[in-house]
C-alpha cells in the first residue's frame, strides 16, 4: 500500500503538471507553425493517427502486464510479512534454505514480471521514435521540394518551420511516455481504492445516537453467535453484570469467552438476541460512543512505534503529562519507566520491542486507566510472565477494576478468586454461574473439574522442575 499511495502521489504531483505542461506546449506550437504554413504543419501531423494507435495498444498491454506486477510482488511481501516476524522459529526448526529458496522463487517471478514489462517498453519507445521520425522525413521531403520548385516555401520558412517541429515532436514523445506513468498511477489507484471503498462489517445504524455517559451494566440476553452462519459459537446465551461489578468468563478453549467480548465491543453483530449497555442495544448507538467507555487490556499488548508518553496516552491524546505519570504509577509502571535516560519521552521501538512483555503490559494498563473507561475487559492479562511480574500487574489491575464494570477471562483461574461472579461457558452456552467458592463446591461441575485438571498440571510442572 504505501508503494502504491507513493506512485499515486508522485503522478498526481508531478506527472500530471508534467501532461498539462505538454499538452499546452502542443498547442501553442502547433498553432505557431499552422501560421507559418499549413501545408507542411499538415505533413507534420500526418504521423499522429499511428502514434496514437501504438499508445492505445501499448496502454492496454501494459495494464494487464502492471496486473501481473503487483500481483506477484504483493505475493513476495507477504511472504516476508509472515517470515520475518518469525525468524526466530524459521532459525530454531532449521528452515533458513528452505524460505530463503520460497523467496527466491517469488522473487524470480517476481522479477520475470518485471523484465517482461521492461521490454514492452522497450519496444515501444523506439516505435514511437521512429514514427516520429517519419514525420521528419516527409516534413524535410515536402518543403525541399517546395523550395527548389519555388511554390510558396523559402528556405528560411523551411528551416524556421523544422526548429518548430523538434519542440513538437519532443511533447509527442513525452506524452507517449506518459502512458507508462498513467498506467503505474491507474493499478495504484485501483489498489488503493480497493482498501478505501472496503466496508466494514459493522456500521454505525442510520440516525445512531451516541451512548450517553454510563453506570456500566451489562446484559446478555439470549444471543446466539457464529463466525460462520451455520456453525454458532454461542447458542441462546444470558447473563448480566451490575454496574461495578467483576465477571469472570470461563471455560475450555474455543467455548465462546472472546467472542462473548468482541459482541460486547461491536466487532461483531449478533445473530440472535442482544447485548445491551444500561438498556441501549450496542447495535443502536454509534460505535465510536461505546468505545469511548470500553477499555481493553489485552494478553499480548500492542504498543504503537512512539514514546511510553505517547503510548499511555494514545486513548486521552490531550491528557497533561501529570495524567500522565498518575496513571502510570497506578499501572506500578512509574519506576521502570524513570530508569530510562528520557523517562516517558524514550521510544520503545516498533511493536514496543525494547520493553519486556510485563513492562508492556504495565504500559497498557496505564493506557486503560489513563483512559477511564465504565467497562474494563482483562483478556488474559496476567499470563505469559514471572511470577514477580504477575504480582506487579495483579496489583495494578487490583485498583484498575475496582468501581468499573469488569469482564475477565483467564486460563489461570486463581486470578479470578477476586469475581464476584464467574460464568462457565462450554461449547458455546452457560453451564454454570456463581462466585468462586460457590462453583468449588460443587463437585460435579464443570468449573471444579477444569480446576482440578489445572491443580494436577500445576503439581506436575511443580514435580517436573
Amino acid at each position: 500500500m504505501s508503494a502504491d499511495s507513493s506512485n499515486l502521489q508522485n503522478f498526481l504531483a508531478e506527472g500530471f503538471q508534467d501532461f498539462i505542461r505538454d499538452v499546452m506546449t502542443l498547442a501553442v506550437i502547433l498553432a505557431i507553425m499552422f501560421s507559418m504554413n499549413w501545408s507542411l504543419t499538415l505533413i507534420t501531423l500526418v504521423p499522429a493517427p499511428l502514434v496514437f494507435y501504438l499508445t492505445r495498444r501499448f496502454m492496454h498491454r501494459v495494464h494487464r502486464l502492471y496486473h501481473s506486477v503487483w500481483r506477484r510482488r504483493a505475493h513476495m511481501t507477504a511472504l516476508l510479512s509472515s517470515v520475518i516476524p518469525g525468524v526466530r522459529v524459521v532459525k530454531a526448526f532449521a528452515q533458513e534454505h528452505r524460505e530463503t529458496h520460497r523467496f527466491s522463487e517469488r522473487s524470480r517471478v517476481y522479477m520475470d514480471a518485471g523484465v517482461k514489462t521492461a521490454r514492452s517498453f522497450a519496444m515501444f519507445h523506439p516505435a514511437i521514435q521512429f514514427t516520429t521520425s517519419l514525420g521528419f522525413v516527409m516534413v524535410w521531403t515536402y518543403g525541399g521540394y517546395q523550395v527548389i520548385t519555388g511554390h510558396g516555401v523559402t528556405l528560411g520558412t523551411l528551416i524556421a518551420f523544422i526548429s518548430y517541429l523538434w519542440r513538437f515532436y519532443a511533447p509527442v514523445n513525452n506524452l507517449s511516455r506518459f502512458s507508462q506513468r498513467m498506467e503505474r498511477a491507474i493499478t495504484s489507484a485501483q489498489r488503493v481504492f480497493d482498501v478505501l471503498d472496503t466496508t466494514a462489517s459493522v456500521t454505525d445504524p442510520p440516525g445512531g445516537q451516541a451512548l450517553p455517559p454510563i453506570a456500566g451494566r451489562v446484559e446478555f440476553r439470549n444471543v446466539t453467535f457464529g463466525y460462520d452462519p451455520d456453525m454458532p459459537v454461542l447458542r441462546n446465551v444470558s447473563f448480566h453484570a451490575e454496574p461495578g461489578e467483576m465477571i469472570g468468563l470461563v471455560g475450555p478453549s474455543g467455548a465462546g469467552k472472546s467472542t462473548a467480548i468482541n459482541l460486547l465491543c461491536r466487532f461483531y453483530d449478533v445473530d440472535a438476541g442482544s447485548v445491551t449497555v444500561d438498556g441501549h442495544d450496542v447495535r443502536e448507538v454509534s460505535i465510536e460512543s461505546l468505545h469511548r467507555q470500553i477499555g481493553v487490556v489485552l494478553q499480548e499488548p500492542f504498543l504503537f512505534h512512539g514514546t511510553i508518553g505517547e503510548n499511555i496516552a494514545y486513548g486521552n491524546p490531550d491528557a497533561p503529562l501529570s495524567r500522565i505519570v498518575e496513571a502510570a504509577k497506578a499501572a506500578n509502571a512509574h519506576d521502570f519507566i524513570m530508569q530510562f535516560p528520557e523517562g516517558y519521552d524514550s521510544m520503545v521501538g516498533e511493536r514496543g520491542q525494547r520493553l519486556s512483555g510485563g513492562e508492556r503490559q504495565r504500559i497498557s494498563i496505564a493506557r486503560a486507566i489513563l483512559k477511564n473507561p465504565r467497562i474494563l475487559i482483562l483478556d488474559e492479562a496476567t499470563s505469559s510472565v514471572d511470577a514477580e511480574t504477575e504480582e506487579a500487574i495483579q496489583n495494578a489491575l487490583d485498583r484498575l477494576v475496582h468501581g468499573r464494570t469488569t469482564f475477565a477471562i483467564a486460563h489461570r483461574f486463581s486470578t479470578l478468586r477476586n469475581a464476584d461472579r464467574l460464568v462457565v461457558l462450554d461449547e458455546g452456552r452457560v453451564i454454570e454461574t456463581g462466585t468462586h467458592e460457590e462453583l468449588l463446591a460443587r463437585e460435579d461441575g464443570v468449573f471444579k473439574r477444569l480446576c482440578d485438571i489445572q491443580q494436577r498440571s500445576s503439581q506436575i510442572v511443580a514435580v517436573g522442575g
